[in-house]
């Protein structure tokens, strides 16, 4: 059962049967066979059939939702018995919008310093992708917004805040201004995101509830695209501040807040399912909040020095 459970899955990710047969390693009629197998055991059409794949039936969308639970708690049991016959192993798959890619380094570092054993693959996707790649199995963990559009039913540990800048040309009249309001962005040539990104939605709600013009006049789901673009002084763009610190270079580009309003957005680490989860998430879940753990006992101190530095 479980062998053809995996099977509704993979069509549900392909939506064909015959992507989802090769992807499977087995022929097409085989794949159809079990999937008619599986519904003749559960006594009811799982799949609208007819020239192409149309789609599951709402008995069918129900199974998917029990497919997911019991094939990821398979899942989950064969790694934890796998854990206690020694190190902890697997296969760690993160999807990470790409204003959080910066970030990640400070998290898979000192897990895979204390895991080695445990392969990560980080995959960059829209908010929407990594939500959809989790409920199917795809992903066991994401970093996205959590504050801004509903996350559906996954557990959540918050990261950071993040705020918006404005980037622009270091050869720019802008790049001499410690900050920038709203409106005053809102009229300069945007190089912006395309609307498939959170990052856009965001940027372009501030906007809109701000009574702002904001069509950008450049827009480009790739970030090398959208600074070099920047970088020629023609455009501008509006980024996550983490975003910014990782692409700025001195020489070439400046990121400038942006104010008035000051907007913040909660990034957290999203995670799939529920407890008890595979060894490997729950390991990688405790050296995220180590590390956060870590951050918040840094951060007095550096308040400190700096209060003492503005006596002297």
């Amino acid at each position: 059962m479980l062998d053809k459970l995996e099977l509704l899955l993979l069509l549900a990710k392909e939506r064909h049967f015959g992507r989802a047969a090769e992807a499977a390693g087995v022929s097409q009629p085989t794949f159809s066979s079990a999937v008619k197998s599986l519904e003749r055991s559960l006594g009811t059409a799982l799949v609208e059939r007819g020239s192409r794949f149309r789609g599951f039936t709402t008995e069918g969308e129900r199974v998917l939702e029990w497919a997911r639970r019991l094939v990821g708690d398979a899942r989950a049991m064969r790694q934890e018995l796998q854990s206690l016959k020694g190190r902890i192993s697997g296969h760690l798959r993160i999807g990470a919008i790409p204003a959080t890619l910066p970030y990640l380094p400070s998290v898979t570092v000192p897990f895979h310093e204390r895991f080695p054993d445990v392969r990560l693959s980080v995959l960059s996707a829209t908010s929407t992708d990594i939500l959809a790649r989790m409920e199917n199995l795809e992903l066991d963990v994401g970093i996205s917004y959590i504050d801004n559009e509903p996350i559906g039913r996954v557990s959540v540990v918050p990261l950071y805040r993040e705020q918006y800048m404005l980037l622009v040309s270091s050869g720019s009249r802008l790049a001499r201004l410690e900050s920038i309001t709203w409106s005053d962005a809102s009229k300069l040539p945007l190089c912006l995101l395309t609307p498939e990104t959170q990052t856009r939605r965001i940027v372009d709600r501030i906007l809109r509830e701000n009574g702002l013009a904001h069509a950008p006049t450049l827009e480009s789901n790739s970030m090398v695209t959208l600074f070099s673009h920047v970088r020629t002084g023609h455009w501008v763009g509006i980024i996550p501040s983490r975003l910014a610190g990782a692409w700025e270079a001195p020489r070439q580009l400046k990121a400038i807040p942006l104010e008035a309003p000051g907007i913040l957005n909660t990034i957290g680490l999203l995670i799939r399912g529920r407890p008890p989860h595979p060894p490997h998430v729950s390991a990688f879940v405790d050296v995220v909040q180590r590390v956060l753990r870590a951050d918040r006992k840094l951060a007095p101190a550096s308040a400190h020095r700096a209060a003492a530095a503005s006596h002297d």
